[in-house]
């Protein structure tokens, strides 16, 4: 019938009729069986019917395969399979989808109520809707999917709004989450895959943005409270949750920041309050209150990384909102203290001997892992680094590091969290140290081979470099005759090493034992070269005045009268003080005390270190003063001509890592280049400054 010439040709009249035969079928049979059925059972009969015709489509289409190969292929027309499923779309879908669509919903909507549907029906309804499309997802798009999330969204906002009243914030959390699991499921099941992030969209909208602000802040429940009560589980929950809203997790982080500034800030009041109860004591007790603060401080930064990184999964934005937390509270003092000096000391209590804190020696290291960690939140580092280096000198040259391994660990640590600058000076003189007792075994042999180098007395000097060490003033203290010879016989030994060098003795440093003929017994006492210079004027004179002993020891009136109270008015009474008071004045006299004694054979008489604080301030602020110059000439040598704000910018930029430069420093350090002609203003604009090559 489709191989003659016109008008035999009967290949159009096939076409026609082959749609005629589907629309017959459609009308005859398939759309009173349809329009007779409501609900469940029209879907199932839609499914039926469905199937039917995919069915007629295939044989019918094999029937003709003539035309499609010829006749439609030259005049372009719809091929046969195409055509008969147009038909059904036509005739059947376009009556029939809002009923199918509706029943579809409600069915949805009652599987969400906790009932049983027919999960494998729906699957089938919504596949017609999909291939109904012809490869395209125009149909299950409009005319279902648009409806469902409409429904849905409604559906999740009415639940929203009752349980936001009745649900505490986990309950409230606990159900969102079973929720936006279920409509997953849902997908999984019978829904498009393509719908999926379209419908937790809407979910989570309802559920939680609508009420994120609400949930957070929940009087007894909310993400405070949580926080306040250690619930790990609710938080993870409420990070998984409001990390998929845009934008979610920035108030969960704020809370937090605030959360741990707050308890931060309760700590550093608590030791305010427990130092200044504490002032009328003695020292110690307030050295100890600073150590508990430190140790609080740290068990709570541990406590809320743990948070960062179990609860919040390690996210930067709760990284940025810790950090931001310590920083307010770790940069405020305690007691009179900044909080880089109660580092220091803290360190000092963990390294020395005999340290208030007895710890095994992984607990030493973690415990200093955990201080470097700290530092990093003080802006102050150039202080921290100077109170430590200060108190680290006292552990190496009065032999009360506990151990050399430690002190080195802590460099290290030190080194990679602030740079080698920082550490480089400490690193000196822990390896002098070392350097110093092999130049004592040297000089031991060198006595030994050497009989007639004498010194008279046993002798151990330790040799340090200036640059290293922090500055100690060296006076000419008159040294007793005893001591002379000593001094000389090491550098004359000491010429044999090395002809450059220079010695200062730092006398103030020294420590001496000698023996003290008491009428009751003789007894050693332990003393500084200071205290033992001033007894052993004794040996030669029974009764010495203030002035006498100051000026046979040239020293300043400070020394003198802290080194007499020492040995006069404190818990050892070498010497006896005319008039008999607590204090030393410059009319006093002094004489040996031969009754004293004392239950030991040897004793210690301390000398109350000079208190150093105010020094190593000014040392700081000295040291920042060349630091900020030298920033502002480097980055001026590099720019050329920079404003005003710039060049303060940038400075505080640069040195950010070690303090935070106070901007008005910074002001009077510019205007001291320019009066030392490293910059100028500019003649027209006094706020853009040029460098002076």
């Amino acid at each position: 019938m489709c191989t003659q010439k016109p008008p035999h040709d009967y290949s159009q009249q096939l076409y026609d009729k082959y749609r005629e035969s589907f629309e017959d079928y459609i009308t005859s049979t398939v759309l009173p069986s349809l329009r007779e059925k409501h609900d469940e059972f029209m879907l199932k009969e839609l499914v039926k019917r469905w199937g039917n015709h995919k069915v007629m489509v295939r044989w019918l289409s094999r029937f003709f395969y003539y035309l499609d190969r010829y006749f439609i292929a030259r005049r372009s027309l719809p091929p046969l399979n195409e055509v008969g499923l147009t038909c059904f779309r036509e005739l059947v879908y376009q009556e029939l989808k809002v009923k199918v669509r509706d029943a579809v919903i409600s069915l949805i909507d009652q599987e969400r109520e906790g009932e049983q549907i027919d999960r494998a029906l729906l699957k089938n309804i919504l596949d017609i809707f999909v291939e109904i499309g012809m490869g395209q997802m125009d149909y299950y798009e409009n005319d279902f999917e648009a409806a469902l999330l409409k429904d849905s969204a409604a559906y999740y906002s009415r639940k929203a709004s009752s349980w936001i009243l009745d649900d505490s914030c986990p309950d409230y959390m606990l159900k969102a989450e079973e929720c936006l699991k279920r409509e997953k499921d849902r997908v999984a099941h019978y829904l498009h895959s393509s719908s999926e992030s379209k419908l937790l969209e809407k979910v989570q909208h309802e559920l939680l943005s609508v009420y994120a602000s609400q949930l957070l802040e929940k009087e007894h429940s909310g993400c405070h409270a949580l926080l306040r009560d250690d619930k790990v589980g609710d938080l993870s929950r409420m990070f998984r949750l409001f990390s998929k809203i845009p934008k979610g997790l920035d108030p969960v982080a704020n809370i937090f920041k605030q959360h741990v500034t707050a308890e931060g800030t309760a700590l550093v009041k608590q030791a305010e309050e427990a130092a200044s109860s504490k002032k009328g004591d003695k020292k110690d007790v307030v050295g100890l209150q600073e150590q508990v603060f430190v140790r609080k401080v740290i068990e709570l930064h541990d406590k809320y990384v743990a948070y960062v990184n179990d609860c919040f999964q390690n996210h930067t934005l709760f990284h940025k909102a810790l950090k931001e937390a310590f920083e307010v509270f770790c940069n405020k003092g305690v007691g009179g203290s900044s909080s880089a000096e109660l580092l220091a000391t803290f360190c000092d209590n963990i390294l020395k001997k005999g340290g208030s804190e007895k710890l095994s020696d992984e607990a030493i290291e973690e415990t200093l892992e955990k201080v470097v960690k700290l530092l990093a939140y003080i802006s102050d580092k150039d202080l921290f680094a100077e109170f430590y280096r200060k108190k680290l000198a006292r552990r190496l040259l009065f032999d009360k590091s506990a151990n050399d391994d430690h002190e080195r660990s802590i460099l290290t640590k030190l080194k990679q969290q602030c740079g080698g600058q920082f550490t480089s000076k400490m690193e000196g003189m822990v390896t002098d140290l070392t350097l110093a007792k092999e130049n004592q075994t040297s000089f031991e042999e060198y006595l030994s081979n050497n009989t007639n180098a004498n010194p008279g007395i046993d002798l151990t000097v330790t040799v340090l470099t200036t640059g290293f060490w922090p500055s100690y003033k060296s006076f000419d203290l008159n040294l007793p005759a005893e001591m002379v010879k000593c001094v000389e016989v090491f550098r004359e030994f000491y010429q044999t090493k090395t002809k450059h060098r220079k010695l200062t003795w730092i006398y103030s440093l020294g420590t001496c034992n000698i023996i003290g003929k008491f009428e009751p017994k003789t007894m050693e006492l332990i003393v500084t070269t200071y205290q033992a210079s001033a007894l052993l004027l004794f040996n030669s004179s029974d009764r010495l005045s203030y002035s006498e002993i100051m000026t046979q020891l040239n020293l300043t009136d400070d020394d003198v009268v802290r080194l007499l109270h020492s040995l006069s008015c404190a818990k050892y009474k070498i010497l006896n003080k005319e008039p008999n008071t607590k204090t030393i004045a410059p009319t006093d006299h002094f004489e040996f005390n031969s009754k004293f004694t004392d239950k030991m054979r040897r004793i210690k008489i301390p000398l109350p270190p000079v208190d150093e604080k105010k020094k190593v301030i000014e040392d700081v602020d000295k040291d920042r003063r060349y630091a900020i110059d030298a920033s502002i000439v480097r980055i001026m040598k590099s720019r050329k001509v920079l404003g005003h704000q710039q060049l303060v910018m940038e400075c505080v930029e640069q040195l950010g890592r070690m303090f935070k430069p106070d901007f008005k420093a910074i002001k009077k350090r510019i205007e001291d280049l320019i009066t030392r002609d490293y910059l100028e203003r500019d003649k027209d604009n006094p706020n853009l400054f040029r460098y002076l090559a």
